[in-house]
């Protein structure tokens, strides 16, 4: 049955999914079970974390594993009960899980550790599949805090729903892009309300910045003016957490002559092209006086909250030769928190052939040696280190999906990050950007692996198989999940692909010379809609030996990417019929997800051969030009099929194809689009080449 666009936000809605109790299940020696003659315990209903946790944990029990345990308040303690607390004496964030026969104690080191103590007994008895608990102690912290995400349900909007499945991820903070006060990119929203709901789980606000600095951050006048945008906000909104700076969002006239000075937008001429063209941005170099502007917001903002994380992200010039960027972070103020993406900037040698990763990719686990430079610089300077991780369990290798299932690449992330925990002290976590956070069993790998004491991250995947699937079929199901992580490593990311093809999927035209007019359809509402972030006509510079090489090869690596893709669909088709009726909904998604990452890589080998043919069509032998012509006619078949092959996905899934800050880009509308599109190319300009 086809889903409407926006459906899958009912599937977001669900916070514990009904039935995980299977028949098969049954307490095991030395677990106790939980059952109606239970009760959820708290203190009192002052604390509202605790409070709204412990009423979480009763509804679990009744939907996820259909048991109705009482709920008391104050009192004495029933003789079964499953008891919260606060123990301030326990190490920051830090709980402590105590299972008797009769009682069973959550204990944290504040409300919200208490709180996590519960949703991690919901992750237990869901692996169990039945609701049973180990007698004995545990006790648990987390690597990273905060964890950050963006909305996964729409840019910048969360329902409560979506922040408990975010807070019962381990996930403890919000971003929201800021324009004003109270003004994002959608429009008006009342950041005090989102800051007082999301407190209510347990989870902070960070504002991301996309508030103008126009003026140098000097005298009197750069004192009002950043009194009158950073002061305002925190002056009026003082419950933010703290704020993210990036170099494209918080650029300022730099006085650096690295560049040319000018905001980015302040340098285009009417038609949007960049007037000055041989010098950066300010927001794409490391300019020498960040620093005087990081000061100066640093000041006025801590003047209205003086814990305010003020967090420095150098994204925009990791590309930068390392003198330059570790001059600037030698001169930040070190009470400042640097932010470092994880891969970024890689040079990777595969097969004698140079790729280099662009934001952001799983083909590359990292660290990268841009990130390394300058965790170890934050390590010398005591400077408080995160990171731009992507691990809420997507990047931008395919845009327009929910997660990338490919868990044991994620391992590779996670233990290369838990190194630089140890090493260079990273303490938390960017884990989204606008794509957001849609919950998975990727994310519930993630918050086994960012725990101590580290877990073995090998037997919680083939648990989480287990209780995906079944334990007849969890081996095969690894197996299918292996070639689902091979593939991933096989799809080389480019900035090509990821502005082209891979960001959109089988909507992507295939056009020839002429693209006047051609705009992907875009609702008025999308703030990187139409070809904002996303351009129609391929761009790959075929001007030297070495770039014919490299996109052949890029051929060859991505053809194998939907081969392997489309190996784990067959072992995934194979088994969902034999696991249980409950599990096959989810199961279903998955597989049809899969398809739709296998659809997506033959979209981009052809837009790839297709621009081979389009180099061949300037030859100006009359023979070449008609093989190319014909070649290219046979891509267009196949890829006019592939498109048509790619509608039942995205209307059985309408997560597929819609991107928060794109919305939809690869629905049944996108798809058509584009075929028209490409059929309109074939008669009115192809044709000419074949006659």
């Amino acid at each position: 049955m086809s889903e409407r666009n926006y459906q899958f936000r009912e599937r977001m809605l669900q916070v514990h999914k009904p039935g995980r109790r299977m028949p098969w299940a049954e307490k095991k020696d030395g677990q106790t079970e939980i059952d109606e003659s239970w009760t959820v315990y708290v203190n009192d209903a002052s604390d509202r974390v605790i409070y709204n946790a412990a009423r979480d944990l009763e509804d679990y029990f009744a939907v996820s594993m259909g048991v109705c345990v009482g709920f008391a308040i104050g009192g004495e303690i029933p003789e079964k009960a499953i008891v919260y607390s606060v123990d301030s004496s326990l190490e920051e964030n830090t709980y402590r899980l105590s299972v008797e026969e009769g009682r069973v104690a959550l204990c944290g080191s504040d409300s919200r550790a208490a709180a996590q103590a519960g949703y991690f007994i919901e992750d237990l008895m869901n692996l169990d599949e039945g609701p049973f608990l180990t007698v004995g102690e545990v006790v648990r912290k987390p690597l990273y805090s905060p964890r950050m995400v963006h909305s996964g349900y729409g840019l910048d909007m969360f329902p409560e729903a979506h922040m408990r499945n975010i807070a019962h991820a381990g996930i403890n903070a919000l971003l929201i892009f800021v324009c004003d006060v109270d003004v994002t990119p959608h429009g008006y929203q009342d950041f005090n309300d989102l800051i007082y709901r999301a407190a209510e789980w347990g989870i902070d606000v960070y504002a991301y910045s996309y508030m103008y600095s126009r003026v140098y951050p000097e005298g009197e006048e750069g004192e009002r003016y950043y009194e009158g945008t950073y002061g305002r906000l925190f002056e009026r909104c003082p419950g933010f957490k703290g704020v993210i700076f990036v170099g494209e969002s918080c650029e300022f006239p730099s006085r650096d002559t690295h560049t040319h000075g000018k905001l980015r937008r302040d340098n285009m001429d009417e038609n949007g092209e960049y007037i000055i063209k041989d010098k950066p941005s300010p927001g794409w170099w490391p300019c020498y006086d960040y620093p005087i502007w990081l000061n100066m917001i640093k000041r006025i903002i801590r003047n209205h909250k003086p814990d305010a994380d003020i967090v420095f992200w150098t994204y925009n010039w990791g590309y930068v030769e390392e003198k330059y960027r570790l001059e600037l972070l030698r001169n930040i103020p070190t009470d400042v928190t640097l932010l470092v993406t994880y891969e970024m900037f890689e040079d990777v040698e595969r097969d004698g052939v140079m790729n280099r990763t662009v934001d952001y990719t799983l083909f590359f686990e990292g660290p990268g040696k841009y990130f390394v430079s300058e965790a170890k610089l934050a390590k010398e300077r005591g400077i408080k280190l995160y990171t731009m991780s992507n691990t809420g369990g997507l990047t931008w290798d395919v845009g327009v999906i929910p997660y990338e299932p490919a868990p044991y690449q994620w391992m590779r992330r996670y233990a290369g990050m838990r190194k630089a925990h140890d090493e260079w002290g990273l303490c938390g976590t960017m884990d989204s950007h606008h794509y957001g956070f849609y919950p998975s069993f990727i994310s519930d790998l993630a918050k086994w692996a960012f725990h101590d004491p580290a877990s073995d991250l090998e037997a919680v995947l083939r648990r989480l198989a287990v209780r995906d699937f079944s334990e007849e079929t969890a081996d095969r199901v690894l197996e299918a999940w292996k070639l689902f992580s091979d593939g991933i490593r096989m799809l080389i990311s480019t900035n090509e692909d990821q502005y082209g093809p891979f960001r959109i999927g089988p909507s992507y035209p295939l056009l020839l010379f002429k693209k006047d007019g051609v705009v992907f359809p875009s609702v008025p509402y999308a703030p990187h809609g139409g070809n904002e972030i996303c351009n129609p006509m391929y761009q790959y510079d075929l001007g030297s030996p070495e770039q014919i090489r490299k996109i052949n090869y890029e051929i060859k690596c991505h053809t194998k990417v939907y081969e392997l893709y489309d190996a784990g669909c067959v072992i995934l088709e194979d088994v969902i019929p034999r696991i249980h009726e409950s599990k096959r909904k989810e199961a279903g998604l998955m597989l049809n997800m899969c398809r739709f990452i296998s659809n997506a890589a033959r979209t981009t080998v052809n837009v790839k051969n297709w621009r081979l043919g389009k180099e061949e069509l300037l030859s100006e032998d009359p023979a070449v030009r008609l093989r190319a012509a014909k070649r290219m006619e046979e891509i267009a078949a196949r890829e006019l099929e592939n498109a048509r092959g790619t509608i039942p996905l995205v209307e059985y899934d309408s997560r597929l194809g819609y991107e928060p800050s794109m919305e939809y880009m690869c629905d049944r509308e996108h798809i058509e689009w584009k075929i028209s599109v490409t059929e309109k190319v074939l008669r009115e300009e192809l044709a000419e080449y074949l006659k």
